[in-house]
């Protein structure tokens, strides 16, 4: 499902416009994002949840010419499907 998908879904399901409908999704995403990014962790209760991980640095190797570097170390935002997700995905 694309952004494009869910605006259209929202808009039928909720009486909307496309336009108010992409505007409220868009809102939604820019929260999630915007929480992600002051450091909280959001979560949607039988959804999941979103936080922050760190990387460390490691090292990678390339296979075309098998050199080695430094892969630097980083923040990487992951998804942990709640149970009512799992629940419903699986049966």
């Amino acid at each position: 499902m694309t952004k494009a998908d869910l605006t259209e879904s929202v808009a039928k399901s909720s009486q909307l416009t496309q336009r108010e409908a992409g505007f409220i999704v868009q809102i939604v995403l820019d929260s999630v994002v915007d929480a992600l990014k002051s450091g909280d962790k959001v979560e949607l209760r039988g959804f999941g949840s979103f936080r922050l991980r760190e990387r460390k640095p490691r090292q990678a190797r390339n296979p075309k010419t098998g050199e080695t570097f430094q892969v630097p170390a980083k923040t990487v935002a992951y998804f942990t499907p709640g149970r009512g997700l799992k629940e419903f995905i699986n049966s």
